[in-house]
């Protein structure tokens, strides 16, 4: 059982061979991808990845990250100790004995600690594995092989020191106990005659331990520890809140309905993903009872490649078709259709994958391609061809909503700001309360401001996210044209989507606005002393805010809202439990605003049920998709004694009386 270069050596070089092809194999399949430049910003992606990948910042935003913190830099700090232990098996004179004094001893105690540490931490995550898994299903063979693989290098790595221990000269025992503390307490547990088979058992266990961990780690979910480093240090360096556009040109196929049409990013995302299930309990469509799963979609994802990755290297059809009947390797079309584009996965995701770009290509697709989408959403797009908004309501009627105002249209000599009303605060009979609402705030501050009126086209928000790039791109390209034509340079916008339309997307098409969401704009009209309050909104009784995701998660505009209605009423409004970055989806974002819900509980239903928990009279909101999906909510629950405004309507209760 001693230590034999002649038979270690040659395992150890057949291991490195199955690691050195399994590597291969999978990042080659990475290189099947599309281009995609991820390799700007050299000095910010080193931070970047110093942060979120070593520093772990995303992975300790939850109370047990902090043990996966351990294991990683267990896992970091005992490479030192396995590459000594792999090169002293082929060469012994091989040694870390022999560095100065000075450097190994506390060495080794660092490495006795850390291998404590790390057998504790294994403990922990298969103990909660058994008790507490992440997510239904994370009880899997490989996940607990995977640990008792470590469990198994941790104990050996005792077992060996401990054997070397027993077996030294009584004056070297006291050295032992400081600089080893924790393998010398094993030591006290092995008889001095024993310490010989002690050690050759452990030395070999380890070694069996670690050359199964090398031949099986490429070949497992845990590849993410090769991946995960790189995918943090080409992670989008901006808010992953806009699509990529497309060239319309004779021959082109448009979306991803194979795994080679993604870009080699979005693969290597696949084989970066952990499957730590943040990402699915975050999801309003999966917790709501519907069958998306974004961990799912990134899984399958993967399987589709490694299935075809031969054959897409040679350019033939795949095999298994990437949107199909749902089976492993394959998403349905029922799964792409549910995305609501929130943004929670990407939010939640240490390693910062792309999980919902993903699902817009694959429905740019079925859309572009195949004519393929749900039914209700036929009327929405021929709607929006015709007559530039979803109802399909004549522009003229655009502004219907200030037939009793005097509003000026917007002129580039004389007007500072384009109010750009939207299709909601156009033609929606709520939301046109809100635009009055807007409209005679700024008109009280002094503010400098005009509309488009019939000219004024939808952003095209819905369309993008439901794959319809085409008609998007038609209609960005018209309305570009429309503000430079017209010279526009400041935008209010009262909707999130339009805000991060105007703001994000059509930078994409050289437009460079400064766009504004009026709960920026209101809040520093008063925070200025332009705009005076003349009272309170306190009669609104106990308010509750909550995030649009467009405006919060995508945009990062989080306080603006929540200071508006401070000033207003006097009192900060109450949190949800899910809030700011964290807030859960109303239900209406992705083009989910003209679709029905068949399947589980209805997403505005359980975020309207975890605003009544804080016992609001008042729920303000800043977006008129989410007005409207809270107060239909409100009906449903029979909750009529609540009220829902949008913070430009809280405002105006102050300062318009």
């Amino acid at each position: 059982m001693t230590p034999n270069p002649t038979i270690f050596t040659p395992l150890l070089i057949v291991s490195l061979g199955i690691f050195a092809w399994g590597c291969w194999r999978r990042f080659s399949l990475v290189a099947v991808g599309q281009a995609e430049n991820r390799f700007d910003n050299i000095g910010t992606r080193i931070g970047e990845m110093l942060l979120y990948a070593f520093g772990q910042k995303r992975v300790l935003a939850k109370p047990f990250g902090l043990n996966h913190f351990v294991i990683f830099w267990s896992f970091i700090i005992l490479l030192i100790s396995n590459t000594e232990f792999l090169l002293h098996g082929v060469f012994p004179s091989i040694s870390l004995s022999h560095l100065p004094d000075g450097i190994y001893f506390p060495l080794l105690l660092v490495i006795d600690i850390v291998s404590l540490l790390a057998l504790v931490a294994v403990a922990i995550a298969m103990v909660r594995r058994i008790v507490a898994p992440p997510y239904p299903g994370a009880r899997t063979m490989e996940a607990f092989f995977i640990l008792a693989l470590i469990a198994t290098l941790m104990m050996a790595n005792f077992g060996i020191n401990g054997a070397r221990i027993s077996r030294l000269p009584e004056n070297f025992l006291a050295i032992a106990h400081t600089y080893m503390p924790v393998s010398s307490v094993v030591a006290g547990l092995i008889a001095p005659s024993a310490g010989v088979l002690v050690f050759g058992v452990s030395w070999w266990a380890h070694a069996a331990a670690l050359l199964i961990f090398m031949c099986y780690l490429p070949h497992s979910k845990h590849m993410h520890i090769l991946t995960a480093i790189p995918n943090c240090f080409f992670r989008r360096l901006e808010k992953p809140n806009t699509q990529p556009r497309e060239e319309f040109v004779s021959g082109n196929t448009f979306g991803v309905a194979q795994a080679d049409r993604f870009t080699w990013k979005d693969l290597l995302d696949s084989m970066a993903c952990t499957e730590c299930g943040r990402c699915q309990k975050v999801c309003p469509a999966n917790i709501t009872g519907k069958p998306l799963n974004p961990r799912a979609v990134v899984h399958d994802i993967k399987v589709n490649l490694l299935e075809n990755g031969a054959l897409l290297k040679q350019g033939a059809a795949p095999a298994t078709s990437l949107i199909g009947d749902g089976g492993e390797g394959s998403v349905t079309e029922e799964v792409i259709w549910g995305c609501t584009t929130c943004g929670a996965c990407m939010e939640a995701c240490p390693v910062f994958i792309e999980q919902m770009p993903k699902i817009v290509k694959m429905r740019r697709h079925l859309v572009e391609n195949e004519a393929r989408f749900p039914e209700e959403l036929l009327n929405l797009f021929e709607n929006m061809e015709g007559r530039s908004n979803p109802w399909g309501i004549a522009p003229s009627e655009r502004t219907k909503w200030c037939a009793q105002m005097e509003v000026k249209p917007f002129d580039k000599a004389t007007t500072e700001y384009l109010l750009y009303v939207g299709c909601a605060g156009s033609f929606d009979s709520r939301s046109k309360h809100v635009s009055v609402a807007l409209a005679q705030l700024l008109d009280k501050a002094g503010v400098s401001w005009g509309i488009l009126g019939k000219d004024e086209k939808c952003c095209g928000d819905s369309l993008r996210r439901l794959g319809n790039e085409y008609v998007f791109d038609r209609m960005a390209r018209e309305n570009v044209r429309i503000f430079t034509e017209r010279g526009v340079k400041k935008v209010i916008t009262q909707c999130p989507h339009c805000f991060s339309t105007l703001k994000n997307d059509y930078q994409q098409y050289g437009l460079e606005l400064e766009v504004i969401h009026h709960s920026e704009l209101l809040r520093n009209l008063v925070q200025d002393g332009r705009l005076k309050l003349e009272g309170s909104s306190a009669e609104l009784g106990a308010t509750v805010f909550h995030d649009s995701c467009y405006l919060g998660r995508h945009n990062d505009v989080y306080d603006a809202p929540r200071e508006v209605i401070e000033l207003a009423t006097g009192a900060a409004p109450a949190e949800m439990g899910r809030n700011r970055n964290n807030a859960f989806c109303c239900g209406a974002g992705g083009g989910r605003m003209w679709m029905e819900e068949h399947t589980g509980e209805r997403i505005n239903l359980t975020r309207v049920k975890e605003a009544l928990e804080e016992k609001p009279d008042t729920i303000c909101v800043s977006c008129p998709y989410c007005l409207t999906m809270f107060e239909d909510g409100l009906k449903d629950v029979k909750a009529d004694s609540v009220k829902v405004r949008d913070v430009a309507e809280v405002l105006a209760e102050a300062a318009l009386r």
